[in-house]
């Protein structure tokens, strides 16, 4: 792997660039992660790294499609395992919050989030990003109530109502707000809001 990180002219390819700046993030945060920081970390200039991505926003857009590209490889092969629907949403919720205070992909989402309203190429990435994790809980819970795990409900509806949950939840956990230093308080919280809002099948009825 190591020699498949440089090109044959011995220039850091654009993939171990990526791997590198999520790297620093998770161990320093957005605000020391510069081109120059970058290229030194990866033994090269910041000039080849400018040539490859034209601004630090293109290199964080491009590094937060990286990582989100790799978690819908995760989520297709969740979506396709043989387990209950519940289980299923339990392991979403999990895919779906930050390891943590240092997440790094998290960290990308906040600060982009902060940029979309002046940027029309962020906001167009940000609702691709956002629409495949929605189609892919519509996706399961749609299965789940017509395997008679979930109670009749608006797939839709409930898709965004929990992803809206999950992103509040997970801006507390990287802001530090949440207990702890790791997302299982907001796991729990999730898990609850999951309940509610995706609630068991019951042959009697709701009131039952």
């Amino acid at each position: 792997m190591a020699g498949a990180a440089r090109r044959r002219d011995g220039h850091v390819t654009q993939e171990r660039m990526l791997e590198e700046a999520m790297a620093a993030i998770a161990e320093n945060g957005l605000a020391t992660l510069t081109m120059s920081a970058l290229a030194e970390r990866l033994g090269t200039s910041g000039g080849h790294i400018l040539y490859y991505f034209g601004s630090k926003d293109l290199l964080l857009l491009a590094a937060l499609r990286w990582s989100e590209a790799a978690l819908a490889e995760e989520r297709r092969a969740l979506l396709a395992r043989r387990l209950t629907a519940e289980r299923k949403l339990d392991l979403f919720l999990r895919l779906y919050l930050p390891r943590g205070p240092r997440d790094p992909r998290w960290t990308l989402w906040i600060e982009l989030w902060a940029r979309t309203p002046g940027n029309s190429a962020l906001r167009e990435a940000q609702a691709e990003l956002d629409a495949g994790w929605h189609e892919d809980l519509e996706a399961l819970l749609a299965a789940g109530a017509a395997r008679g795990r979930f109670a009749p409900l608006d797939v839709g509806a409930r898709a965004s109502e929990l992803l809206a949950l999950l992103d509040g939840l997970s801006t507390r956990v990287v802001l530090g707000e949440e207990t702890g230093r790791d997302a299982r308080p907001a796991l729990e919280v999730a898990r609850s809001a999951a309940r509610a809002l995706v609630p068991p099948y019951s042959p009697a009825g709701p009131s039952a």
